[in-house]
């Protein structure tokens, strides 16, 4: 882990968010034992098709460690989820790699949502556990960063 306490930034959709809002309630659970001293800033936007240009933003601040954006982006069944989906995905890796900044996904896109009790109870579950997977991803890239920046300071000296 880096030398300071990691500063996270924790993207939520607003979409569906009664079932995005499970996958930072599952990251703020795992966080202070996977990543003791982290702090993590929530932003709202209004849909997933926002979050990398915000995360992009938040990451050329050089502010935060990481960035973690969740969605649920369902199928309305006009066939336009997939190409949002895709579109998200690819932006946040984009930021990623732009900006030195590792960006994580808990961006999900189900094949067949629909609002009935048992499928978005279902789904709200889902996301708990994913935003905890998110939180072990967080870690990890976040211990080889410091890692890597050790052995470049050990390689200098």
């Amino acid at each position: 882990m880096t030398a300071k306490s990691p500063r996270i930034a924790f993207i939520k959709a607003r979409w569906h968010s009664d079932t995005v809002d499970r996958a930072y309630d599952g990251f703020m659970a795992e966080v202070p034992k996977l990543i003791p001293g982290a702090a993590v800033d929530a932003f709202d936007v209004p849909g997933a098709f926002e979050m990398p240009l915000l995360a992009k933003k938040l990451a050329q601040t050089g502010k935060y460690d990481a960035v973690v954006a969740a969605a649920l982006v369902v199928d309305g069944g006009i066939y336009r989820h997939d190409f949002v989906a895709g579109a998200v995905v690819t932006g946040l890796m984009n930021v990623g790699l732009e900006t030195g900044v590792p960006c994580f996904s808990v961006s999900l896109t189900p094949h067949h949502y629909r609002e009935e009790e048992v499928v978005a109870g279902f789904f709200c579950e889902h996301f708990v556990k994913k935003g905890a997977e998110a939180a072990e991803a967080v870690r990890q890239v976040l211990e080889l960063d410091a890692q890597l920046a050790a052995d470049d300071r050990a390689s200098a000296a």
